[in-house]
């Protein structure tokens, strides 16, 4: 994969990424722009479970790479009320990884994202059946006819799973999720309205029509197009009177 090929995926380096979600990452549904249906959904979830004084039901989104999964991730945790914990499927690599994380970095209520959910080994995904369903995880320990399970009760929680390869999830795992959601491409009004915001928190000067110009080369991803922004920025700032217009977008495009 060539420099540029690289660049306009979205696949962000670990800096990057990380500044992006501080930044941009919005906090809230409502400043969440983009898959209306799936937010309709979610507000509808979310105020029943607090009006049960329940734990939400847990959740897979799955998608392409930077369509929002992780920030949506986020943002339940916010809205619920609720602590969330960061993991992914190849960190958990042996059922006393997730049981370590079950029992001592999780209360009544909180969220654990697994990103990447679909590279859980099998041992960590048979475990987490009877976690999922009934909040407890069994423990063998011994072998032969002395071996014996334990039976240990977790604190009721959401697991929310996010994967780009729902297709490599095991069909009891997929069933165990409650709610499931494919977050779609966004429009390219959805991603100008994107741009915007994040030009705004940038303190970028910015015309409609130059995020225009870098809404139209985003692939309809929010990730990419907030890359193309900070690029453009640092075109505009250099090159220009620090405001993206079509023509610093044109030359950024052309020189990146």
């Amino acid at each position: 994969m060539s420099e540029k090929e690289n660049f306009l995926t979205a696949k962000a380096t670990g800096d990057e990424l990380k500044y992006l979600d501080r930044a941009l990452r919005p906090s809230s549904l409502d400043e969440f722009v983009g898959q209306e249906k799936l937010k309709e959904n979610l507000r509808v979830f979310i105020e029943a479970a607090k009006g049960r004084k329940e734990p939400l039901d847990h959740c897979l989104f799955y998608s392409p790479p930077g369509l929002g999964k992780t920030t949506l991730s986020h943002i339940l945790a916010r809205e619920m009320g609720v602590n969330i914990k960061v993991t992914s499927g190849p960190v958990l690599g042996k059922p006393g990884d997730l049981a370590a994380m079950l029992t001592t970095e999780l209360q009544e209520g909180d969220i654990l994202f697994i990103d990447e959910i679909h590279r859980l080994n099998a041992a960590v995904e048979e475990a987490l059946y009877p976690v999922m369903e009934d909040f407890l995880f069994f423990i063998s320990t011994g072998t032969g006819p002395g071996a014996t399970t334990l039976r240990l009760s977790v604190p009721r929680f959401t697991l929310v799973g996010a994967t780009t390869r729902s297709g490599l999830l095991t069909g009891p795992l997929r069933d165990r999720f409650g709610i499931v959601f494919n977050l779609g491409f966004y429009g390219r009004p959805e991603i100008e309205r994107i741009l915007a915001r994040s030009a705004r928190i940038l303190k970028t000067g910015a015309t409609p029509e130059g995020l225009a110009h870098i809404a139209g080369r985003s692939r309809g991803t929010p990730r990419i197009a907030n890359r193309l922004l900070k690029r453009v920025r640092d075109f505009a700032q250099v090159k220009a009177d620090g405001v993206i217009t079509p023509a610093v977008t044109l030359d950024a495009m052309a020189s990146l």
